[in-house]
């Protein structure tokens, strides 16, 4: 029983299984929270897209666009959040490298929404903020887990 711990996997079975599994609790995270998170880009845009007359309006601020616009940012911004939380699930690293650079997007995006919905702009980007953290962890071995 102890000879069969040295032996290669199965064909059919998952390579690099465990570095996946030590790392899923954040990944699934990681990907829940991207889901969330575009869809609710995706209803900030589509109600600014549609409701112009529901966000308050600033007149000083450095980042000035027409709403039409932001709606359409956070709209397309939104959907590609969200596919690319669903493409964490498969747990390739790819998917990974691209959550950090579109959540990285979302975070600049909502910060430059903050003058016109703060509530919403403030909780997503501190949803970006774990997303990145959760993203950027190092993979830990099973291994140095049960020694220390």
């Amino acid at each position: 029983m102890a000879s069969n711990v040295n032996q290669p996997q199965a064909a059919g079975t998952r390579t690099g299984g465990s570095s996946f599994t030590a790392q899923s609790g954040w990944i699934m995270f990681a990907a829940i929270m991207m889901i969330f998170s575009g869809a609710m880009a995706i209803l900030e845009g589509i109600s600014a897209i549609a409701k112009d007359d529901l966000f308050v309006r600033t007149t000083n601020y450095t980042f000035q666009f027409n709403l039409t616009s932001w709606g359409w940012i956070h709209l397309i911004l939104g959907i590609i959040v969200l596919l690319a939380g669903c493409a964490l699930f498969s747990g390739a690293v790819w998917a990974r490298a691209v959550g950090v650079i579109l959540v990285g997007l979302s975070l600049i995006a909502n910060f430059m929404w903050v003058p016109y919905n703060p509530f919403w702009a403030i909780v997503l980007i501190a949803i970006d903020i774990f997303v990145i953290y959760a993203l950027c962890t190092p993979a830990r071995s099973g291994t140095s887990a049960s020694h220390s």
